[in-house]
């Protein structure tokens, strides 16, 4: 149980005043961290809290919803703190109320996304290393998409998973797809776009006809990623898709990319959560060779 005597102290030294027969309930839907509803003079706030362990990644999501906020583009949670307590660690955000998104909402996360996307560098990587789900990711600033991707993305997975007993021929033919990347980018040059980097339909909303993006994992990578990773378990419409289309069309050949990003992600989960995604790893793997 978190010590919320500590939580609210540090709240209250930044400013946020909260009554004293304030209780913080817990919410449901979150499968890393305890989500908490907390009420304020301020207006409520949501609060994620875990162990000490975890102090990186709730530091690195506060500074990739900022990096994003600051953007103008698409709207994410507001950070109120970030810090440490007696039991442990939190992240202070406010409390968004959410609805069904309309056709409408998802024309605007299609644009609103687009947009995002324009935010780019001369760099593949980010200011520092965040987490995805609770692996490690690592994002050193590299010169070319392929290189980063390969190391800091594929490679890494890979390594994961043997460490994880997933050998045989899943690294066999998984060294065979990082030799060969560069056969999907013939005349393409991808732009380090700034990124969500885990956009599933579980990290967005709606509040108040307007799409909400939360839970990021930042960094400056090819915008594909991201759209790839919304077709991975599916839950956005058309409008989505032909918002997006319309506003920054896609380059020759995404489409075979599309299970190439997919796989980073499939790897991911079989490392976090075991053998059921292998079948779907090395599928991929042989859709791709």
């Amino acid at each position: 149980m978190p010590d919320w005597s500590s939580i609210i102290r540090h709240l209250e030294s930044d400013g946020v005043a909260v009554a004293g027969d304030s209780r913080a309930a817990p919410v449901s839907g979150g499968d890393i961290s305890s989500a908490w509803r907390l009420a304020t003079e301020n207006g409520d706030l949501f609060i994620k809290t875990g162990p000490s362990s975890a102090a990186d990644m709730f530091a690195a999501e506060a500074k990739g919803l900022a990096e994003i906020s600051t953007t103008g583009t698409i709207r994410v949670p507001e950070v109120i703190a970030v810090g440490e307590c007696d039991s442990g660690v939190f992240l202070a955000l406010e409390w968004i109320q959410f609805e069904n998104p309309t056709a409408m909402v998802e024309t605007r996360l299609g644009e609103q996304l687009a947009q995002l996307h324009h935010v780019t560098k001369n760099r593949f990587g980010w200011c520092r290393d965040n987490t995805i789900g609770l692996t490690p990711q690592h994002n050193t600033w590299v010169d070319e998409w392929i290189d980063f991707y390969r190391e800091h993305r594929l490679a890494f997975q890979l390594q994961l998973a043997a460490e994880n007993g997933f050998t045989g021929e899943l690294q066999r033919r998984g060294a065979q797809l990082l030799k060969r990347l560069p056969i999907y980018f013939d005349g393409v040059e991808p732009v380090a776009s700034l990124l969500h980097g885990d956009l599933w339909s579980g990290n967005w909303g709606c509040s108040e006809q307007q799409p909400v993006i939360f839970d990021p994992a930042v960094y400056f990578g090819d915008r594909e990623t991201d759209l790839a990773m919304t077709r991975l378990f599916g839950g956005f419409g058309p409008e989505f898709y032909d918002a997006y289309e319309s506003s920054w069309p896609l380059q020759d050949g995404h489409r075979e990319r599309q299970s190439l990003y997919q796989l980073y992600h499939v790897l991911n989960h079989l490392n976090l959560f075991g053998s059921a995604y292998l079948e779907r790893a090395t599928t991929l793997i042989d859709t791709l060779l």
